[in-house]
């Protein structure tokens, strides 16, 4: 009997460390992540008041436009300043529009993006870096064509404000990308040795942000 009875003693005490433990020991890390989680701040992309545009150079003296019109993205932080920020940004490559139906066919087909192949761009954040004055430094990784490549953007903080639909922010982000390191490989040459359409293209994306409740 006098065992039965330690043992349930022992028993009771185990429970009482263990549960101290889970208070102040080591699973206080656990807690502390699960605490973090319902911090982090989510955001969600506004499509109607935001762009995806790009520019290139076209026979060497002149710049053409283009955009892509459906994408879509997410935006997640638990620090005030975005610098522990995670984006991830995705494109519909057969929503790319130049305003010109067979140039924008000659862009979805193999010798550019080869949409029916790859039909989505992806962006993955790597690191979001405060640079002072609004200023960000964004680097992540660019895959177009199943072709994975680092890229930084350069970002201009818009602010944020409170509307009747809940917190709203702006960014707009910046970068150039050599279209060959990407697969998009087609090339004719000028009749004075440039490119018809120049490797290097401007990219510039206006984001408008929905905190998500």
């Amino acid at each position: 009997m006098k065992r039965i009875i330690a043992a349930a003693a022992i028993l009771l005490a185990s429970g009482a460390i263990l549960t101290a433990f889970t208070r102040s020991g080591e699973p206080v890390s656990k807690q502390t992540s699960a605490q973090s989680n319902k911090l982090a701040t989510k955001w969600a992309l506004d499509k109607s008041h935001s762009n995806l545009r790009f520019t290139v150079t076209h026979m060497v003296v002149s710049e053409v436009d283009g955009s892509f019109k459906n994408f879509d993205g997410t935006f997640e932080h638990t620090k005030p300043d975005f610098s522990d920020a995670k984006i991830v940004f995705t494109v519909d490559v057969n929503s790319i529009n130049t305003d010109n139906e067979n140039r924008d066919k000659h862009l979805k087909g193999e010798d550019f993006f080869a949409a029916d192949k790859f039909p989505q761009i992806k962006f993955e954040s790597t690191s979001f870096k405060p640079l002072g004055d609004n200023k960000y430094k964004l680097d992540g990784n660019l895959t177009v064509r199943d072709i994975t490549k680092p890229v930084s953007f350069d970002v201009t903080y818009g602010g944020t404000l409170n509307s009747q639909r809940g917190a709203k922010a702006g960014f707009k982000a910046k970068t150039t990308i050599n279209r060959f390191d990407f697969g998009l490989k087609w090339n004719r040459l000028t009749e004075a040795g440039g490119l018809t359409v120049s490797k290097d293209v401007a990219v510039t994306v206006n984001i408008e942000l929905n905190e998500v409740k």
